[in-house]
């Protein structure tokens, strides 16, 4: 039984630009070596965080949404807490009005990519 989840992700804000992409892409190997369908992946830059986090008050965030085991979700945040360029992370199970929503709005920036 495959679910639709969604991890949001915040990196520490010293990192390069070639080391973030090393670790999103690192964490998506995990999704994909474990048989998760990756549906999405979005980098929402460097954003101000409502309060520091071991001094820190910025953070590069990204989204990943993708379809996967529920055991899949253990293994992935497994691998979150084992990074310590990870601050903090979040995954949660989208129903099926989220997962339309979430398509609606991979739509919706698909059409502006394009135009």
């Amino acid at each position: 039984m495959m679910n639709h989840y969604e991890t949001v992700f915040i990196l520490t804000p010293v990192l390069s630009d070639e080391q973030t992409k090393e670790t999103v892409a690192k964490f998506t190997k995990v999704l994909t070596d474990n048989g998760a369908e990756i549906l999405n992946e979005e980098s929402w830059g460097m954003k101000k965080m409502a309060y520091a986090i071991n001094k820190k008050s910025t953070g590069f965030y990204f989204l990943v949404e993708f379809k996967a085991e529920p055991t899949m979700v253990a293994k992935l945040e497994t691998a979150f807490r084992r990074e310590e360029k990870v601050i903090r992370f979040l995954t949660v199970k989208l129903d099926k009005y989220a997962s339309l929503y979430a398509e609606k709005r991979r739509n919706k920036l698909s059409k502006k990519e394009e135009a």
